[in-house]
């Protein structure tokens, strides 16, 4: 009888582990952060060609309006299309910004769900901006289904209800106390504060509409500080 006997595995029975490189992909949370902060562009440039009631030639005529509006479709159409684009994927980054600000900061600290809320509910102001374009964009000029009066307030609401991105500042603002944590990048969080108190107190203004102005070009600038900045959480989903 043969006697076998086993012998422990050294470490030249194992194939040293070969380096892989590492890679970062974009964070797609913060891609939809550019993608709503770009379509946000979009709807202050669609919203302001649709001018009707503006027009100093046409103010106080409502027939007027009523048919303007109706050489304005595809304005109108461009103008639906970004907010409601913007709204999707502003609820994406701000679930992104949440968990994100929830990793970094203290355990306790309200900043993640400001930053979450803020972002939220001006998302929620561009679907009540476009909540009634299906009602008025093909019969704006059609006095049988759209009283002219009608028509002109809509024109109005448009122009007014999706630039209401005050509360997006208040985001920006939770940014720089994150940062102040040490749970982002420092220059990310002054431009939180810079860019998001300039919003924020827009919308606290009488000239609120203002913020609709600063508050895209705020939302792309963090998401992309995000995207190129923010290299300890990069290649997160």
């Amino acid at each position: 009888m043969t006697a076998q006997t086993h012998l422990p595995a050294t470490a030249l029975d194992h194939s040293a582990p070969r380096d892989e490189p590492v890679v970062h992909p974009p964070t797609r949370w913060a891609l939809a952060g550019l993608g709503a902060g770009l379509a946000g562009v979009g709807v202050m440039v669609s919203s302001s060609m649709v001018d009707a009631v503006y027009d100093p030639k046409l103010q106080g005529d409502a027939d007027a309006i009523s048919e303007a509006l109706g050489d304005l479709v595809p304005q109108m159409l461009a103008f639906h299309l970004s907010a409601m684009t913007g709204a999707v994927l502003m609820i994406v980054f701000a679930a992104g910004l949440f968990r994100r600000l929830k990793a970094t900061t203290p355990a306790d600290s309200v900043l993640p769900l400001v930053a979450f809320s803020g972002v939220l509910i001006t998302a929620i102001m561009l679907i009540v901006g476009a909540g009634l374009d299906t009602e008025f964009i093909f019969a704006a000029s059609d006095p049988d289904m759209v009283v002219p009066e009608d028509a002109a307030m809509f024109n109005h609401w448009i122009g007014t209800i999706p630039w209401c991105w005050g509360l997006l500042g208040l985001s920006g603002i939770a940014l720089f106390g994150a940062a102040r944590h040490g749970g982002l990048p420092k220059w990310l969080g002054l431009v939180g504060l810079v860019g998001g108190g300039l919003t924020l107190l827009l919308g606290i203004s009488p000239l609120q509409y203002m913020a609709g102005m600063t508050g895209p070009i705020g939302l792309i600038v963090i998401a992309l500080g995000f995207l190129a900045g923010d290299k300890a959480f990069r290649g997160r989903s």
